[in-house]
């Protein structure tokens, strides 16, 4: 559930506006970072009721993110709307909402007169509400009709599964109240089993009270409603103290051991510690807010605390949280092998899970080897890989590898590969300019392969780009390329698309941008959204067919994990994939791609800016001492972390290869935030280097 509520009257005139203006006074008074939102106002004049509660909450955003919709007709939304001839769109008023929500640590959303108001044709207040999964506090006049007014309101919001965190009762005229009306309250709240949070006595109009007189008013309001029900699950704990704060930090330097970080540095600096996400943002325990710019290590991609995902979970957990796989199936692995098969490059038809993209390289590289010495090819024991490679930290997944930076030291614990020489176009090994070069690249590739084909099982590579060596991509048709030298030469193909995968290229998956499809590929990071370890690797029936045989002959794939196809990552990875279709958010990132690719240009004009690479949404951008002669900063001057470091001071968290600064933010992110990250990384690479 998203952290909110969605104010509703049981009519209009029952003053949801007051109401909602004093709880978001009562909030902000505790402390809380409150925004407002009054989707759809008619019958506006000076800004209405959404500039009221924009004062009352003492927000600074735009009016229009606010109140998206305003029209001078007092009549309901969808008829002005037609009135003024001005369509209502509820994606405009959900992206809104989605803005202000991570903007702030709660939201008021008032609506438009009844719950069944209709905003426009065929569709309610109520299904809003139902779409921006708030609960809602229902705000009722003290007078004839309540009782049945209330009570139909609070069964609308039951059958559309709507959580009533209470009711409001608003004293509307200026009489004294009769028997019935002060009785009525207890009467609705023991028949619907919903607590009344206030009753609220008559107040004149507050629009004519101006400044901290109408703060000072709705604050002695605020004080007549029960607002704890209301404060978010944060709050109810308690922030964090100060004190609480500082041992957190103490024990992450004495206890937790950091990966690729070098702790002697890290014990020197003020640790930021994470505790809250919302959508493309990231808060940490000072209560400081940045701005996700590579997705939590390149895994998240419809932002933090999605709720169909967050929902997906707690079904799930309603169920069973894990069952193994040897031998058993469970529900959702089956149902997720489905969806993957069926946006997978086509002809790979086997799943087979594990939790990491390392563990789904080593057991690519065990299926390829084990698949050529039942099949035949006993001295197939060999594996191709590229120099710059990097394919995972596990012993198999390093013998691949190819970065000097992370492996080098482990060599003789490895087993021997064939290393090729990859694109690095920048800094080409051969010293040639694409596309004048022809991929002569490649020729190294198939020399090696036609010399040594009798003895190679497989070829693996990252498709289109090497992310962990610095964002090299490959130019086109060079894949393509790759496949049919592996056809040619009678070797598998493995594509690496735990990096790649899952739109983070512009495609679902790296491969179909040259409709190329692996013998084995191999998924992770994005597949559950970022929200729980997975892992596939993906083969061929023809791979699989390999291992089928009578059970005395050993042919079995002797191979699993405790947690392999969990039902909680498998349900939540479900929803993920159910998630691309119904934003259909590849076709919605083509216009984040292009509009990546025009604003880095700018980025040419800094002084220390050697080399810009972009594949959709993954950009590394090169830093060099000197640009004409393309010379490298030294290790030592840790000129990637530096830059970082000063993007923190402009809210944005990014993480380096060396000296290439990363941009790889949620697929959901909106172009505003696009921006910010881009302005960020900009500001700190021009005061840094």
């Amino acid at each position: 559930m998203n952290n909110g509520i969605f104010v509703i009257g049981t009519d209009t005139g029952v003053g949801k506006t007051v109401i909602s203006a004093a709880i978001a006074c009562g909030l902000k008074a505790g402390r809380i970072n409150i925004g407002v939102m009054k989707p759809v106002q008619s019958g506006g004049h000076a800004g209405g009721d959404a500039q009221f509660l924009m004062k009352a909450a003492g927000v600074s955003d735009s009016f229009d993110l606010a109140c998206p919709y305003s029209f001078k007709p007092p009549v309901a939304p969808a008829l002005a709307a037609k009135l003024e001839k001005q369509p209502i769109s509820i994606d405009k008023i959900k992206e809104s909402f989605k803005v202000l929500s991570q903007r702030h640590d709660f939201m008021v959303v008032e609506g438009a007169g009844g719950f069944h108001v209709p905003i426009k044709d065929k569709y309610l207040v109520s299904d809003l509400a139902t779409e921006l999964g708030l609960p809602v506090v229902i705000v009722s006049r003290l007078g004839l009709g309540t009782i049945n007014h209330t009570l139909l309101t609070i069964e609308a919001c039951r059958q559309k599964g709507i959580e009533v965190l209470g009711i409001v009762f608003n004293q509307t005229e200026n009489k004294p109240l009769s028997v019935t009306e002060k009785t009525n309250p207890g009467t609705i709240s023991k028949l619907s089993g919903i607590p009344v949070l206030g009753v609220v006595p008559y107040n004149p109009s507050l629009r004519a009270i101006k400044g901290s007189e109408a703060i000072s008013v709705l604050r002695k309001i605020a004080k007549k409603i029960n607002l704890k029900p209301l404060i978010p699950a944060f709050s109810r704990k308690g922030r964090r103290s100060q004190e609480q704060n500082q041992k957190l930090k103490t024990w992450d330097k004495k206890y937790v051991w950091h990966p690729f970080t070098q702790m002697k540095d890290y014990e020197k600096e003020k640790p930021i510690i994470i505790e809250e996400g919302k959508g493309s943002y990231i808060k940490d325990t000072d209560g400081k807010w940045y701005i996700d710019g590579i997705s939590s290590l390149w895994v998240n991609v419809h932002g933090h605390r999605k709720k169909e995902l967050d929902d997906a979970i707690r079904n799930q957990l309603n169920k069973i949280a894990h069952s193994t796989l040897l031998g058993l199936g469970n529900a959702p692995s089956v149902e997720l092998a489905k969806k993957l098969v069926e946006i997978a490059p086509k002809g790979l038809s086997k799943v087979f899970y594990s939790d990491s993209g390392s563990t789904a390289v080593e057991i690519a590289l065990k299926i390829a080897f084990q698949y050529q010495q039942q099949t035949g090819n006993t001295r197939k024991t060999k594996f191709v890989s590229f120099v710059n490679a990097y394919h995972g930290d596990t012993i198999g997944s390093v013998s691949v590898g190819g970065m000097d930076l992370f492996h080098k030291i482990y060599k003789p614990m490895l087993f021997n590969t064939i290393k090729a020489s990859a694109p690095y176009c920048y800094r080409c090994h051969l010293g040639l300019k694409h596309p004048a070069c022809k991929l002569k690249c490649l020729a190294g590739l198939e020399n090696i392969l036609k010399k040594q084909n009798r003895e190679i099982a497989a070829l693996i590579i990252e498709p289109l780009i090497q992310g962990a060596a610095g964002m090299l991509t490959q130019p086109k048709g060079y894949i393509r390329k790759v496949r049919e030298l592996c056809t040619k030469y009678g070797m598998l193909m493995i594509a690496d698309e735990v990096a790649t995968g899952f739109g983070r290229t512009g495609t679902m998956f790296a491969c179909q941008h040259e409709n190329v499809t692996p013998d084995i590929m191999c998924v992770a990071k994005s597949i559950t959204g970022g929200y729980l370890p997975l892992a596939a690797t993906l083969t061929t029936q023809q791979i699989y067919n390999g291992f089928l045989a009578d059970y005395s002959r050993q042919k079995t794939f002797f191979h699993g994990h405790t947690y392999t196809g969990n039902p909680l990552a498998c349900a939540v990875a479900i929803a993920n994939l159910e998630l691309y279709e119904k934003e259909k958010l590849i076709p919605k990132l083509q216009g984040k791609i292009a509009f990546l690719r025009n604003e880095l240009q700018r980025f040419h004009e800094l002084e220390h800016v050697g080399d810009i690479r972009q594949q959709g949404m993954m950009v590394g951008i090169e830093l060099v001492k000197n640009k004409k002669t393309k010379l490298d900063y030294a290790y030592s001057e840790k000129i990637g972390i530096r830059v970082i470091k000063e993007a923190r001071k402009h809210g944005v968290i990014l993480r380096p290869l060396g000296p290439v600064i990363v941009l790889m933010p949620p697929l959901s992110i909106s172009i505003n935030e696009l921006k910010t990250i881009l302005d960020g990384a900009y500001k700190s690479i021009q005061t840094t280097c």
